[in-house]
């Protein structure tokens, strides 16, 4: 990489958001002067994009989002999908199999719609989602391979995360791609090659801009493939180790500002 990316891409939760889910004026005004720089900033993302519009509220301009770990670019001016990577029904019916076999207790939900619409078995703990119009429960086990899904969710109860990805992996391992970003026993599950790095990819081709060229910020083992792959991959000091082992550099915690304090030192956008 240059002096400076071409293009920053940076996660959202536990990187730009504090631990109170908001981002702080300093951290909105550093994207903003990258912006205004002429470097484009592009979110990216696990969440699907009914969980996008508290963090517009909260910037200076809706910025272009890749969602669900890769399987979604998302247009916030237009309110467009402009690019949709999701599991296919029987692949879906096939990943929910295996793991029925491997995991006791194991519980789905979908991400449907490009991630606009959520559907979920009546054992699935819901714990953020509470919109009534876009997440119900399904009504028979076809239902949750009838359409198909931008994301799978996967939970058995609460679970060492690490542990259960790595059981989750090795069940799908051929199949589908696994990862996690919390810290719940939660595992996301995309179609085989869907990570954030390929929607990433896809994007900055679309731009005409070479990995080497984009810097990365990063917290979640989600984060991974698209820190590796990026010129400059940059993890927040609460990262998780994995995401540590592999960073490029470490800037400060997503509660100190970290996204901003580098900007703001390398780039002198403060």
């Amino acid at each position: 990489m240059g002096e400076t990316p071409r293009l920053v891409a940076t996660d959202i939760d536990g990187t730009l958001l504090t631990d109170e889910r908001t981002i702080s004026p300093r951290t909105r005004d550093a994207l903003a002067r990258m912006s205004a720089r002429g470097t484009p900033v592009v979110l990216v993302t696990g969440r699907p994009i009914r969980w996008l519009q508290l963090v517009y509220d909260q910037l200076a301009e809706p910025l272009p989002a890749i969602c669900a770990n890769g399987a979604v670019v998302y247009d916030p001016v237009a309110d467009e999908v402009i690019r949709a990577d999701p599991l296919a029904p029987e692949l879906l019916a096939e990943v929910a199999r295996r793991l029925r076999a491997e995991v006791p207790g194991v519980s789905f939900a979908v991400e449907i719609v490009d991630s606009r619409e959520m559907r979920h078995e009546a054992g699935y703990p819901l714990r953020w989602d509470a919109d009534a119009e876009a997440i119900r429960a399904i009504t028979s086990p076809e239902e949750l391979h009838s359409v198909p899904a931008v994301k799978l969710l996967a939970r058995a109860g609460e679970q060492d995360p690490d542990v259960f990805l790595e059981v989750v992996a090795g069940a799908l391992r051929g199949l589908a791609e696994a990862t996690h970003s919390s810290y719940t026993g939660l595992v996301e599950i995309s179609a085989a090659g869907v990570t954030k790095a390929a929607g990433l990819a896809w994007y900055c081709a679309r731009l005409g801009i070479d990995e080497r060229d984009v810097l990365a910020f990063g917290d979640m083992p989600n984060d991974v493939p698209m820190l590796t792959w990026a010129g400059r991959g940059v993890a927040v000091a609460n990262a998780h180790p994995a995401v540590l082992a592999i960073a490029d550099e470490v800037t400060a915690a997503n509660t100190s500002d970290g996204v901003a304090a580098y900007l703001e030192k390398v780039f002198g956008v403060g």
